[in-house]
């Protein structure tokens, strides 16, 4: 193995200024808290604006990362030389038909941004009209993304928001279809999404608070200034937040207020947008429902009567409260529902049981039912609703972790497949080349933990291989077995990639989440840790040979499972951590905070709570004991998980740890949450995570 460190090189060091803050009668000591900008709300909008020495430290950190990982560029060059050679450069959408158009998203060859495309209906390629052009939105930032861009229904207008910093601080504007022309409309500070009234000159969007919560809903008509917007719906608890959307049919805008256990659904009539607004059901602890609608009534997925994994109701859309609601698909424990969508002449349902998801279309004159069934041992499925509501077709996405992304479309009546797209590789891929494997690891309570894996046929299973072991772990995410070319840079390489489906998400169904959240977090980390075992009890690899690898509550993983098991990895890679847990927990002034609690627990008000938090809090159990090479990285303008957490996480295991492993941490000073924007530029960060799993394993 090639030397780590260059000779003489140091990492940078951050001074300890301790600072003690009493709760629950303990002390809770935080020597880094310094890093956190006191102006942090500022530096989300102007990032100039950062502390100087706070900046010097980061920017020394970057240096030193660099530095150590030198010897590995020409590596970095060459995996994303491969990874960019597996993406289609010039490639476009299926188009997606809207009553007298279709739409769809494409790219050119070299463009880092996705264009918006038009066409007459079922007009042939090369008569799109290119409606927004993103690489010449974002010439000369260096950061640009896409936040929504929705064409107004009479489809004269397109909408659509962009954030410039990384902060998902998103400007909304607006633009005339017919001559290009954009409009004078411009709305700062908002979520980013937009909802169309019927009458196209009207549409509604959220906009967040100084404290970046997303709280207000606001109606705006085109030509008006912002400022002449009207406020129709207020969060006062800063403890949820709001999301915009619509019911396939269009007649109705859905104001849908949420934590992470509990909903609220306001409605406004899309033809009457100026009218009040209607409650569903008002909000109780615990219950969680959505909205679709058809004809006089509304359907509604909900969770109440005890239904953990949700069932279906309707109820008259003159009168929805819970005393009229009637029921029509029942709970069927181990069967979660993940998405509900009404057309015309049917009812679909995306559902996943056993931790594979399906599709099941419903026919509503007489409730007959049918599956859309799949063959792979381990798959990705994703339902697209498209634009339409009269239509007897559908669109699904199908993947697996070694077949690439096929679209169909799917006639509801005929059950006719229809492939529209299959996913290019130009530089080519042989799925037989490749195993798609699920197995279970048993965890320390008996629960079994689905894992899946991808190698190549001729990877040895002698226990040879270095491992990727990905995880997350929260919210109820569950994550797809689907096709993603960069892993194959690695798997090319001897790696193989395994997805740990741990307590947290709902890959199991809904008691798969409950059971990996707030006072069964610790689940979440032992099933990763068992996932990681049973591969070496397999004899697919050794202790101390798994590179473990997660993303902000993901990243928190990371932490906690290097904290628990150092041992078992050979690094950690983690990515916008959450890990400073408690102190963030503590703070109610952060974005993410209040509406957190549910998730993780509230520790200012419960002492039991804050010792669970605390117990497991990476940052806050780091101790002075060897711990596997860590790669840690982070945004400036991340406004979820905040650039501090792991410069602080880096600087509390540079000090305790004992092995003389890489601590390296990257801060991206020009980017949030989701890292660098361009589909190209995000490839090197994959690059660089890849080269330090590469290098800490011996393959370099």
């Amino acid at each position: 193995m090639p030397t780590l460190v260059p000779p003489g090189l140091k990492p940078p060091r951050a001074e300890p200024r301790p600072v003690t803050r009493r709760y629950h009668g303990v002390d809770v000591v935080d020597d880094y808290g310094w890093l956190r900008a006191d102006n942090w709300q500022d530096v989300m909008r102007d990032p100039a604006v950062l502390d100087p020495a706070i900046r010097a430290h980061l920017e020394a950190e970057n240096a030193y990362t660099d530095a150590v990982l030198a010897d590995t560029r020409a590596l970095q060059d060459a995996l994303f030389a491969e990874m960019k050679g597996r993406i289609k450069e010039d490639d476009t959408s299926v188009p997606s038909p809207d009553g007298p158009f279709e739409y769809q998203m494409g790219y050119v060859t070299g463009g880092q941004y996705p264009r918006l495309l038009r066409r007459p209906r079922g007009g042939p390629a090369g008569s799109e009209t290119v409606v927004l052009d993103g690489n010449a939105e974002a010439e000369g930032k260096p950061f640009w993304q896409l936040g929504d861009a929705a064409h107004s229904p009479d489809h004269a207008l397109l909408a659509y928001s962009v954030d410039d910093k990384g902060s998902e601080l998103y400007t909304i504007r607006v633009r005339d279809l017919a001559s290009g022309r954009a409009l004078p409309d411009e709305i700062a500070d908002t979520q980013g999404g937009v909802t169309w009234a019927l009458d196209g000159r009207t549409f509604f969007y959220v906009r967040l608070d100084a404290n970046h919560r997303p709280l207000f809903v606001y109606r705006h008509v085109v030509g008006t200034p912002a400022a002449a917007d009207v406020c129709v719906y207020e969060e006062k608890d800063t403890g949820f937040y709001v999301g915009l959307g619509a019911t396939q049919s269009g007649r109705y805008i859905l104001i849908d207020a949420h934590d992470h256990q509990t909903s609220e659904v306001h409605l406004i009539d899309a033809a009457a947008p100026t009218e009040p607004l209607r409650l569903v059901a008002p909000r109780r602890t615990g219950h969680e429902y959505g909205i679709d609608h058809h004809g006089d009534r509304l359907y509604i997925t909900t969770n109440s009567a005890e239904a953990e994994d949700f069932r279906i109701v309707t109820a008259p859309v003159a009168d929805p409260v819970e005393a009229n609601w009637s029921a029509l698909i029942p709970h069927r424990p181990g069967c979660l529902l993940i998405d509900v969508v009404l057309y015309r002449d049917h009812l679909v349902r995306l559902e996943r049981e056993a931790g594979l998801p399906r599709i099941v279309v419903r026919r509503l004159s007489d409730g007959a039912e049918h599956t859309i069934a799949f063959d792979e041992e381990a798959y990705g499925l994703g339902l697209s609703h498209g634009y339409e509501f009269d239509t007897g077709t559908i669109r699904f996405t199908y993947s697996s972790m070694t077949t690439p992304s096929e679209v169909y479309d799917y006639d509801m009546e005929s059950r006719a497949r229809t492939l529209r797209k299959r996913q290019e590789v130009p530089s080519g891929h042989n799925a037989a080349d490749y195993v798609t494997r699920r197995i279970q690891a048993p965890a320390p309570d008996g629960e079994l933990v689905p894992v899946s894996l991808l190698y190549r046929k001729d990877t040895p299973l002698d226990g040879s291989a270095p491992v990727l072991l990905y995880g997350y772990g929260a919210y109820g995410i569950p994550m797809p077995a689907s096709f993603q070319t960069s892993r194959l840079s690695l798997v090319d390489r001897g790696f193989i990639y395994a997805i740990a489906h741990i307590r947290g998400g709902k890959d199991k169904g809904y008691r798969w989440y409950t059971g990996g959240k707030r006072e069964r977090k610790v689940n979440t980390f032992t099933d990763f840790i068992a996932a990681g075992e049973h591969l070496v009890a397999l004899g697919m690899t050794q202790r101390g040979n798994i590179v473990a690898n997660g993303g902000s509550a993901g990243g928190m993983l990371m932490g906690a499972v290097a904290n628990m098991a150092p041992d078992l990895f050979s690094g950690i890679i983690a990515d916008v951590p959450f890990v400073d847990v408690l102190n963030t927990m503590l703070d109610a002034s952060l974005p993410l905070t209040p509406p957190e609690w549910p998730e993780w627990g509230n520790p200012i008000e419960s002492a039991e709570e804050f010792e669970r938090i605390r117990s497991y809090s990476p940052y806050d159990n780091v101790e002075a004991k060897p711990y596997p090479h860590i790669f840690a990285y982070g945004g400036l303008t991340d406004p979820r998980v905040t650039y501090w957490e792991p410069a602080k996480w880096v600087a509390r295991l540079r000090e305790r740890a004992t092995s003389d492993n890489l601590v390296l941490l990257h801060i991206n000073m020009a980017a949030g949450h989701g890292g660098a924007s361009g589909r190209f530029e995000s490839l090197k960060e994959v690059a660089l995570d890849y080269a330090f799993a590469l290098k800490i394993t011996g393959r370099t």
